[in-house]
C-alpha cells in the first residue's frame, strides 16, 4: 500500500473508464474541486448508501463547485448497471487493476469480520482546483460521510 495522501499533496493524476466507457482524467478536470471517493464494491448495501447519498448532494455540491468521482475496482458494465439500479447521478470510474486506489493509499490491509484482508479502504479525497489535495479521510463510515463531508467543507 501507498502512503496516505495529506492535505498539501499533488493529488496523482488518474485516467480511467466511466460506467458509459468514456475515459475520465483527474487532469481534465482542472479548475474544479473534485471529491474522489473510494469504496469496495458497487451493489452492496454500504457502497450503495454512499452512492445514493453522493447522488442526492449531487446539486448542491455542484453549486459549491465541487464534482464528485467514485471510484471502485468494478467493471463499467457492473457500475452502469449500478448506476441504472439505484439512479445514481455521480460519475463512477473503474479500477480494476486498483492502480490509483494504490496510488491514493485507499488499498491495503483492513479488518473485516474480524479477519485481517487485502482490500478497497473506505477513503476520500477532495482535490482543489491546482490539483492539490485539501482534504483526505481513511477508514470512513458509508452511512452519514457525507454530511461530514460537508461540515469538514464548511458547506453547512
Amino acid at each position: 500500500m501507498t502512503a496516505r495522501l495529506s492535505p498539501g499533496d499533488t493529488a496523482p493524476d488518474f485516467t480511467l473508464s466511466d460506467d458509459e466507457g468514456d475515459r475520465v482524467s483527474l487532469s481534465g478536470l482542472r479548475g474544479q474541486k473534485v471529491i474522489v471517493y473510494f469504496y469496495p464494491a458497487a451493489m452492496t448495501p454500504g457502497c450503495t448508501t454512499q452512492a445514493c447519498d453522493f447522488s442526492d448532494n449531487i446539486s448542491s455540491l455542484r453549486r459549491e463547485g465541487y464534482e464528485v468521482l467514485g471510484i471502485s475496482p468494478d467493471s463499467p458494465e457492473k457500475l452502469a448497471a449500478f448506476r441504472e439500479k439505484d439512479g445514481l447521478t455521480i460519475r463512477l470510474l473503474s479500477d480494476p487493476e486498483k492502480a490509483v486506489m494504490n496510488e491514493y493509499g485507499a488499498f491495503g490491509e483492513k479488518k473485516l469480520y474480524g479477519k485481517t484482508v487485502e482490500g478497497v479502504l473506505r477513503s476520500t479525497v477532495v482535490v482543489d482546483e491546482e490539483g492539490k489535495v485539501s482534504h483526505a479521510w481513511y477508514n470512513v463510515k458509508a452511512t452519514g460521510h457525507v454530511a461530514k463531508l460537508r461540515r469538514d467543507l464548511g458547506l453547512d
